[in-house]
This record gives structure tokens, C-alpha cells and sequence, in this order.
């Protein structure tokens, strides 16, 4: 039975939502905040798609979306809101979602949506071979345990350093601003400088490659930001 991750503060939508996801035959987690989605995923991280309310108390579905992703590139993220302007879906979709359903929604076409994420979902963590880890050249990540291994051996990071190493992982062959790589890895309420994220590149580099001097995997896409290549 494959589970839903339901993140909506108004409860009468969330209990209409939960009620035909498990009529539909779906094992489903209830959140109201995004607190509350975030803490039900990390104890039971195997959702396969996560439906997020844009506007939550606390922190917003954009920033609990960029957490999912980073922790977990296979999940299908469906944003939910009352809102149709362009830039706001944009938004939506640069923080890492696959869909974009605006209210009010028909409950058939949210099924529908939500089983075509759930088949590519499936397809996805079968071809990885284990839902909870991420497979590129020597490395795996495992995403339940918020580790790096290079070659079977385990690389100890810091938790920046893994929610970098998660995303740019999730992204590999595209390159990836200090701006995204910084809401990521720090949250939309980090006050500071974007080169700290250069500082973590170097210092991932030296624990990764070979020669840090000449990186293979970890790649400077010049005039635009940083690229995970296998």
C-alpha cells in the first residue's frame, strides 16, 4: 500500500483529501503545519507522494517542499493553493515540486494526478534498487539514514554538507545556484553571505575526490553555480 504525506491547515479540506485518498486505497499521514509534515516524514520517511498547502502556519509548503526533495529526490510533491498566478506555480516548481493543483480541485483529477506521480515514483525507486538510497558511480546516499558512502566506505559529512551533497545529487547534470543550493541547504530564513556555500563546496571536495584541485564530481559551472556529475 503506498502512503501519502497530506500537509493542508484547513481541516476540512485535509479530512475530505484523506478520506477519499484512503477510500482510493492509499496509506495516509496527516499534517497541519509544516512542522508537523516535516516531523511525521523523518520517523516514517517512505511516502511516495507528498501533497503540500502553499500557505501553512510556520513554515510555508515551499520551504517543506525544498526539505523533501533535498531529503528524498524520488518523492512526487503535489503543491496545493489557492493561488493561480504564474509566478507563484513557478516557485513552486523551482523548489522542486512535480505538480501544481489549484483550489477548488476536483477530487478525480487530484487521484489522477496522484497515481501518475505514484507510478513514476515506483518506477524510479525500482530502478535505484532501494527507495532509501540514491545510487551515483561510487557514491550512495542513503536517504534514512543521512549518510555517504564512496566505494562502501562511509564519508563523514556535517548536516550541510549532506543536505548539499542530497540536492545536488537530486539535480545531477544540471547546474545549480549558490541562491538554490543555499535555500536548501539553510532554509528562506538564512541571513548571511552565499559564499559559504563555496566554503562547504571546497571542503567537500578535499572528503570526495581524488584530486580537489581537479574535481570530477563536484563541478564549478562558471556564471552559473555547481553541478553533480557521476
Amino acid at each position: 500500500m503506498q502512503q501519502i504525506l497530506v500537509c493542508e491547515d484547513e481541516a476540512a479540506i485535509r479530512s475530505f483529501v484523506v478520506l477519499n485518498l484512503r477510500r482510493a486505497g492509499y496509506a495516509v499521514l496527516e499534517a497541519d503545519s509544516g512542522e508537523a509534515a516535516l516531523q511525521l516524514y523523518a520517523a516514517q520517511p517512505t511516502a511516495a507522494v507528498a501533497l503540500l498547502d502553499v500557505m501553512l502556519p510556520g513554515i510555508d509548503g515551499f520551504e517543506v517542499c525544498r526539505r523533501l526533495r533535498a531529503a528524498d529526490p524520488t518523492i512526487g510533491i503535489v503543491m496545493l493553493t489557492a493561488r493561480s498566478q504564474e509566478p507563484e506555480k513557478i516557485e513552486g516548481l523551482h523548489c522542486g515540486a512535480d505538480d501544481y493543483v489549484t483550489k477548488p480541485f476536483g477530487i478525480g483529477e487530484l487521484l489522477a494526478r496522484i497515481e501518475a506521480l505514484c507510478r513514476r515514483v515506483q518506477i524510479l525507486r525500482e530502478k535505484n534498487g532501494d527507495g532509501d538510497r540514491m545510487q551515483r558511480g561510487i557514491f550512495t546516499l542513503d536517504f534514512r539514514a543521512h549518510t555517504l558512502s564512496k566505494n562502501g566506505k562511509p564519508v563523514e559529512l556535517t548536516q550541510m554538507e549532506y543536505q548539499i551533497v542530497a540536492y545536488l545529487f537530486s539535480h545531477a547534470g544540471e547546474p545549480q545556484t549558490r541562491e538554490a543550493i543555499l535555500r536548501c541547504a539553510w532554509g528562506e530564513s538564512f541571513v548571511g553571505d552565499d559564499k559559504v556555500v563555496d566554503v562547504n563546496i571546497r571542503r567537500l571536495r578535499v572528503k570526495l575526490e581524488e584530486d580537489p584541485s581537479e574535481p570530477r564530481h563536484l563541478l564549478t559551472v562558471w556564471g552559473k553555480g555547481y553541478q553533480w556529475e557521476d
